[in-house]
């Protein structure tokens, strides 16, 4: 039987530009999509360098919050390093900050800060590691974001605290997208590489 090879030909060609043409379905979640939890309080403190921040020094930043102390020896590690990634991500962006909050301020003094910045590779202009009086630190960390910080003398470390990282937007409201059950999921577990992905994507479409 004789083929008609300009039909299939033409078949092939709408065939293949068809597959090219179909939009690539990709699981993103724009700016609207991300929940308001709440507004970041006002805070003041000092960073590694001796420079008083505070919430002001972040209007018109995206930023990141975490609470941590350096002589940590279980989770913060962990958490430094995945700081560290979005700092990487976002190194030449001046409108991403960080801001990382220390619970043992009686160890961790401006100097002991800025020689755990440099040991750990921090360079980040816009990424503050703050100290400050102890309670109004515990206060903003337990309530000003519902993020446990406390004391635990029977704990490695003398402190507990959680391992998340909280997102803030331009106008400094926490943020943050919703779970498979459309709840929000408040804040981003800093020891999870799946949602540190989620978290850069996130800063972005905020960006």
């Amino acid at each position: 039987m004789k083929k008609n090879y300009s039909y299939i030909g033409i078949s092939l060609i709408i065939l293949v530009f068809g597959i090219w043409a179909v939009p690539k379905i990709v699981n993103t979640v724009s700016k609207a999509d991300l929940e308001t939890i709440g507004t970041v309080p006002d805070f003041s403190f000092t960073d590694q360098h001796g420079k008083t921040i505070t919430n002001k020094d972040y209007d018109g930043k995206v930023y990141v919050v975490e609470f941590f102390f350096t002589t940590c020896p279980s989770i913060c590690p962990i958490m430094t390093e995945n700081m560290i990634k979005i700092q990487n991500e976002f190194l030449g962006n001046p409108k991403v900050g960080m801001a990382s909050f220390s619970i043992d301020p009686e160890h961790d003094t401006p100097e002991v800060l800025k020689e755990y910045a440099k040991t750990k590779g921090i360079t980040k202009p816009q990424w503050h590691l703050l100290t400050g009086e102890k309670e109004s630190i515990f206060k903003l960390a337990n309530e000003g974001f519902n993020l446990y910080v406390g004391d635990a003398s029977e704990e490695e470390g003398g402190f507990e605290h959680s391992g998340f990282f909280a997102l803030i937007d331009q106008n400094g409201n926490i943020r943050s997208r919703k779970d498979e059950n459309e709840n929000p999921m408040v804040y981003y577990d800093g020891l999870d590489d799946k949602q540190l992905q989620m978290l850069k994507e996130d800063i972005k479409n905020l960006l």
